[in-house]
């Protein structure tokens, strides 16, 4: 993930922003009672890394089968490959088969609607990507839209219309990236209220370089995070720690799931952070979410 990505990060102040005023009335409209237990679906942002190859997948793993072994050590997957291309019937069967029990893929809307489209004159496209992603079945979880960086507030009245045409209950969350979106708060304010009236959810991304993404703003019970370390830099671990802390109160508060992307660098330790972020996970919030099994790579020639 480059968005926001920086070589340097002495300087960034990675403490979380407080809460936007209208997380706690949407997480008030959504508490249960009693509470319903809360549940994660977490993991790393990719599956075919040949570098996991004797850490997480076996060491005879071919890399046609990394997608089933990846289901078997986490429980999701931001799926950005329906970025690119809208996966056929028979893709989705595939990742279907190979998917463990109760594994959730979270595809990312394709880019010719959100990018070069930017949503206009794409019903068709649309109705193709709804159609497919709906066949994975109960091991769909949320899908996310990410807006072009070009897609400013000016096209609020564009974004509204396209969510409107969304098959009913479709989950979705959205992904702003114009700063716009962020500098004006009545424009935000009226943003946040639009996607609760609608059932959308938002995205959040904990990146250095940008740290006006991190809004903290709710509009349903369910929370997605791309999250991005830096190859298991000490602050990876305090932010993990924040962010624990915060997810322990907003399940107090009324959030059912949260979806966690984690972005490491070029990934080859994901499964490493991912590991803490479970651990944590567990201890804090009461969840009891399997962590990966991490083996140690054999290094040829150093067992003598």
């Amino acid at each position: 993930m480059d968005f926001g990505k920086l070589e340097d990060i002495s300087k960034v102040d990675f403490t979380l922003p407080p809460d936007h005023p209208f997380t706690g009335q949407v997480l008030a409209h959504f508490k249960a009672s009693p509470p319903k237990s809360p549940t994660c679906f977490i993991g790393p942002p990719i599956w075919a890394n040949k570098e996991w190859v004797g850490k997480i997948y076996p060491t005879t793993a071919k890399e046609k089968d990394f997608l089933f072994h990846y289901t078997r050590q986490f429980n999701s997957i931001e799926l950005n490959v329906t970025h690119y291309q809208i996966p056929s019937e028979a893709t989705i069967q595939r990742w279907k088969e190979a998917a463990a029990p109760g594994f959730r893929f979270c595809p990312k809307w394709p880019q010719t609607i959100s990018h070069e489209y930017q949503l206009k004159g794409v019903d068709h496209l649309s109705h193709e990507f709804t159609t497919a992603v709906l066949g994975l079945g109960e091991h769909l979880g949320t899908t996310f839209l990410q807006l072009g960086p070009a897609f400013d507030t000016y096209q609020f009245k564009t974004l509204e219309h396209f969510l409107k045409q969304l098959p009913l209950d479709f989950p979705i969350a959205v992904e702003f990236r114009h700063p716009d979106w962020f500098s004006n708060n009545a424009i935000w304010q009226k943003t946040v209220e639009m996607l609760y009236e609608l059932g959308v959810g938002t995205v959040m991304s904990d990146v250095a370089g940008r740290r006006d993404v991190l809004h903290m703003s709710l509009t349903t019970p369910t929370v997605t995070l791309r999250f991005v370390g830096h190859e298991l830099h000490p602050t990876d671990y305090t932010r993990v720690d924040a962010w624990v802390q915060r997810l322990k109160t907003w399940y107090q508060q009324g959030v059912q799931t949260a979806y966690i992307f984690v972005h490491c660098g070029e990934n080859i330790n994901a499964p490493e952070l991912t590991k803490y972020w479970i651990e944590q996970l567990n201890k804090h919030c009461g969840l009891s979410l399997q962590p990966p099994r991490i083996q140690p790579k054999v290094v040829q020639g150093s067992l003598f």
